[in-house]
């Protein structure tokens, strides 16, 4: 028996070893074909994730890096831990005059603007500004799919791995979607798929970046604070396809004007799918979806409700239709699908009364959709937040025949003229707890509460995850006293 034992030990440690044999052939491999970075001197502005993990793989490449971030280094273990791995780290402001150094490229986190002055003096200097994802292109041995679009990139992105994976793909989520791509870009081989969300903020900053495949889910008008106009907005998500080629494919909702425009405008094989009209690619025919003609599923065996999921799905049936996957595999793929925490995310039942926590719904246009896959008679909605200043006029037809509103935050007072609007009535509540235990009191077996706020957290809560965390505990606790 102990024979066995050692056996066994002497067998996993020779799998260890293995295991770092590889990783280091394979960096040695980075190290052979990519020397572009080596003796170079490359700052990284800001760090979260994407920046330490670039700051990481450009020392690993053998550049002279810098990091540079806002946060006071004694409050900051990512830069401590940086510094203790031998990479000069500046913490607590933004110097200008580093800027004077001889950097050769400055790669940035995604959400530092342009107008940013060290952005500004960089490019006065004809720097390369880049963001990660270029650096994950970079050293990808796996072919992207890149997903981009207003509304849906994580659910669209996500619903895409899980059919790839159900398709006998080995395909790994990174990106805007929390993990870094270039951290998963050097775990992954040829065998992978990287399937990459991405903010228009990440495709500002790409020069060579191509996916094999990119999704465009929609356009609305987000970020223009950011970007300044929508022309300027849709330009940094047409990105996605500047160096792809007719061996490409653009995945393009063209129930929008926009999109059909943009269509006009790349070299990719354009893949159309739309609810609205029958296309050359993936489509809704009445209640059927189809792939050039061939039926697909139903829209009522889709796993997450809502008009918007169709057109996830849709997304999701051509680039797997385009990666070979079989449309038993899709349809089961999708029918199982959950949704992404609090994306409409469904938690579970209580007594026969389902729960769906949709806490990212943070402005009218996402609270409209998630609203749009229920029956409004059998809902009890749980909405309010941040007070912006906006009236929620263009919500009323949509909150028509509601069983019930709970309504909290800043916001509660607006919503209670919509709902008087809408001839709704609602419960005050004092946090998400509290409407959480009265939306569940209010409703009976085969209805839904519904977490769909409409409005962002901060007047209550740090962000929609943390709202959207205590939807889901006081959920647990429900039913566990049941």
């Amino acid at each position: 028996m102990l024979f066995l034992f050692l056996f066994f030990l002497s067998g996993l440690k020779k799998e260890l070893i293995q295991g770092k044999i590889d990783e280091l052939e394979r960096l040695d491999n980075l190290m052979k074909y990519i020397t572009d970075f080596k003796d170079k001197k490359v700052l990284v502005l800001g760090l979260a994730r994407s920046g330490e993990s670039a700051a990481r793989l450009l020392d690993k490449l053998g550049a002279i890096v810098t990091v540079n971030d806002g946060k006071p280094f004694e409050e900051n273990p990512t830069a401590q831990s940086l510094l203790e791995d031998g990479i000069r780290v500046i913490c607590g402001s933004h110097p200008l005059e580093l800027l004077d150094e001889d950097f050769a490229l400055l790669v940035k986190n995604p959400g530092i603007r342009y107008d940013n002055p060290m952005v500004e003096k960089a490019q006065q200097k004809v720097m390369p500004v880049w963001t990660e994802v270029e650096l994950a292109y970079l050293i990808s041995d796996a072919p992207i799919i890149g997903i981009t679009g207003s509304n849906g990139k994580t659910t669209t992105t996500t619903m895409i791995a899980d059919v790839l994976n159900a398709g006998g793909k080995s395909a790994k989520l990174c990106g805007n979607i929390g993990y870094p791509a270039s951290s998963v870009a050097q775990e992954a081989n040829s065998t992978d798929l990287l399937i990459m969300e991405l903010s228009s903020f990440q495709l500002m900053g790409i020069k060579d970046f191509r996916p094999h495949i990119a999704v465009l889910t929609n356009l609305m008008p987000t970020h223009i604070d950011y970007h300044g106009t929508l022309e300027e907005y849709i330009e940094a998500k047409w990105n996605i396809q500047k160096q792809m080629t007719a061996e490409d494919f653009v995945v393009l909702n063209v129930n929008q004007e926009e999109a059909k425009e943009l269509a006009s405008r790349t070299q990719a094989t354009v893949v159309p799918f739309s609810t609205r009209e029958k296309v050359d690619g993936a489509y809704l025919d009445g209640e059927t979806l189809y792939f050039k003609d061939q039926a697909v599923m139903q829209v009522s065996e889709i796993g997450v409700p809502g008009s918007h999921n169709v057109e996830n799905a849709l997304a999701t049936i051509a680039t797997a239709k385009l990666s070979g996957v079989a449309n038993e595999v899709i349809k089961g793929a999708l029918s199982s699908f959950g949704g992404v925490k609090h994306r409409l995310q469904f938690v579970g039942q209580i007594n026969g009364i389902s729960f769906y926590n949709d806490s990212k719904s943070t402005n009218i246009l996402a609270t409209q959709k998630a609203l749009s896959g229920f029956d409004n008679s059998k809902v009890v909605l749980i909405a309010g937040g941040l007070d912006r200043g906006n009236e929620f006029d263009d919500l009323v037809a949509d909150l028509q025949g509601l069983k019930k509103m709970v309504l909290l935050g800043q916001s509660a007072e607006r919503l209670k003229r919509a709902a008087h609007q809408a001839g709704v009535s609602f419960v005050d509540a004092s946090d998400i707890a509290d409407a959480t235990h009265k939306a569940y009191e209010l409703a009976e077996e085969g209805d839904v509460v519904l977490l769909s706020p409409a409005n962002a957290s901060w007047d209550m809560y740090a962000n929609f995850e943390v709202r959207g965390d205590l939807f889901l505990k006081t959920f647990e606790q429900i039913k566990e006293k049941v």
